[in-house]
């Protein structure tokens, strides 16, 4: 097929750190509070806007507390898991590599004895009637590498007796939060509006909060994941009082990703501009003859990180590390052309194509890739034949 001329202004299209907001460049951090304490006034001051711009565009309740942490979404989860998980038995859902990860964490580190882990396959989500919420639940919202979300937050009861912890690091800013639902959030800015990375966010409900004050786990816990002590909040983490020290520079990046957000119009638009970038992916896969969306049920598809995968009979037949090869060169081959950076399929998921689709990309920038995608696939496999026939006798 005719090679495209139209090429994407902007070529990031990673999951994580995904592609700064569009206007970007390094005069953004100017303002950034560097070579000061993060304790002195005027830190806790830029620590403490940060909380507040995110609650005001994440519509998050005014009794619910957020705090920054160290160690991007995963340090944030690990606190949240550590600190507050066998105070009653646990529900674990897994339907990808993030999700899975929690699970043994929760079954080979903390060791946890009632522990039902509830799996499906990538593409699919478990069947969330058979969550027990008289138990703790932990999941994803958006499984960031399978592509597969849950549809809503319908499926939680309000009256549940058990926690929910809920990774929701490629969810936040572009899918509606359910927070009545949500007791124990997290996410990192580096995937949910391409913040500068090490730092996450933890949102605690009420009883959440209540959870943290009041049990003590039997085993030690390490300084970076205490938010209590002595039967009570640090009320301070919750203020701009970080546990350890925080990148300045990374902060002020946040707060230029929040501004930008607030004057898009806030949570609203941002959900808008990945759903408008999701469903000029969705509206190319349906007229493909090699790829198909991961996720099974459209319900439940993605519309930040879109997974895609193979569905040429060509490639299909081919081995796992086979097809896996097909998409290596398939990203190499954009990568040389300066099309698209970082799409690759997640080193776990099934082969295929992982395109960043949130808030941050600009539509007109996927557009202009799906020729490429579609061009670049046709070289792969052309150049395969021409290997496969030059190997006969």
């Amino acid at each position: 097929m005719t090679k495209p001329t139209l090429k994407p202004a902007i070529a990031n299209f990673s999951s994580g750190p995904c592609a700064k907001r569009p206007g970007w460049t390094a005069k953004s951090l100017e303002s950034a509070l560097t070579g000061r304490s993060h304790r002195s006034k005027e830190g806790k001051a830029r620590l403490k806007l940060a909380i507040d711009k995110t609650r005001a565009i994440l519509g998050i309740p005014m009794d619910y507390r957020i705090g920054i942490m160290p160690a991007s979404d995963t340090g944030a989860f690990e606190a949240a898991m550590w600190s507050m998980l066998g105070a009653r038995g646990i529900d674990v859902l897994a339907w990808e590599a993030f999700g899975k990860g929690w699970a043994t964490d929760v079954l080979k580190e903390l060791k946890l004895k009632d522990v039902r882990e509830i799996e499906a396959a990538y593409g699919a989500l478990p069947d969330l009637s058979t969550v027990d919420f008289s138990r703790d639940v932990v999941f994803t919202w958006n499984g960031t590498t399978s592509g597969v979300r849950v549809p809503d937050g319908d499926w939680i009861p309000a009256t549940r007796q058990g926690l929910t912890f809920v990774d929701a690091t490629s969810a936040a800013f572009a899918q509606a939060i359910d927070w009545a639902k949500c007791d124990v959030t997290t996410y990192s800015w580096q995937k949910a509006v391409g913040g500068e990375a090490q730092h996450g966010v933890i949102v605690l409900s009420p009883r959440a909060a209540e959870r943290l004050s009041t049990y003590n786990p039997p085993w030690p816990l390490p300084k970076i994941f205490r938010m209590a002590k002595g039967g009570k909040l640090i009320e301070g983490i919750f203020e701009g009082e970080t546990i350890n020290t925080p990148s300045m520079l990374c902060v002020e990046d946040y707060l230029d990703a929040l501004t930008w957000a607030d004057g898009l119009g806030g949570q609203t638009a941002l959900i808008t501009r990945a759903d408008a970038n999701a469903a000029a992916i969705r509206a190319w896969v349906a007229k493909s003859s090699w790829v198909a969306d991961l996720a099974i049920n459209p319900a439940t598809v993605s519309n930040t990180s879109v997974c895609l995968k193979f569905k040429d009979p060509a490639v299909t037949a081919l081995s796992v590390d086979g097809q896996a090869a097909v998409s290596k060169k398939l990203c190499a081959l954009l990568e040389s052309e300066k099309v698209a950076y970082d799409i690759g399929h997640y080193r776990d998921a099934p082969p295929g194509l992982r395109i960043w689709a949130g808030s941050t990309v600009e539509t007109s920038d996927i557009e202009a890739l799906l020729p490429w995608l579609d061009w670049a696939y046709a070289q792969c496999t052309a150049a395969g034949d021409r290997e496969q026939a030059a190997a006969r006798p």
